[in-house]
């Protein structure tokens, strides 16, 4: 039988991580499993040597880590009370990142979006979801954001 114990998912705290958020919320009380949050800030290291000191590249996503956590804490306070929830906030390529922590936490299912970047940043920095269908060991649960809302 298949069981779900614990579940890795990704949010960006867009509208769209709202919508994930239900989802997770109800695969954990259905399946009494636990839920990793995971925000994955970009390391921004490929900018070192274009004119930026790399003490400057540093400070800043430092500062996008620090505000990331904080939104991690209200964004758990908000959607998932009562649930076994952990959040985590990494720093790097979102899909490897997210593949990573799947493997390393034993996860049973990743659930995250279809939609984070659009436009020119999607070209340039791809589908994440796409990435981590082709590249997850596990279940891999997509949700597309409801437009209708």
């Amino acid at each position: 039988m298949v069981a779900i114990k614990k579940a890795v998912v990704a949010v960006d705290f867009s509208d769209e991580s709202t919508y994930i958020a239900e989802y997770a919320k109800l695969f954990a009380e259905k399946f009494d499993a636990e839920l990793i949050v995971v925000y994955a800030a970009p390391s921004l290291n490929q900018y070192v040597g274009f004119h930026v000191p790399p003490n400057t590249i540093e400070s800043f996503v430092g500062e996008i880590v620090t505000g990331a956590e904080k939104s991690m804490e209200s964004f758990l306070e908000k959607h998932f009370a009562g649930i076994k929830t952990t959040g985590k906030v990494v720093t790097g390529f979102a899909a490897e990142e997210i593949l990573e922590i799947a493997d390393d936490e034993k996860a049973d299912l990743i659930i995250m979006g279809t939609h984070g970047r659009t436009g020119i940043d999607r070209i340039l920095f791809g589908s994440v979801a796409a990435k981590i269908v082709r590249g997850a060991d596990i279940p891999v649960l997509t949700v597309r954001p409801d437009f209708d809302k």
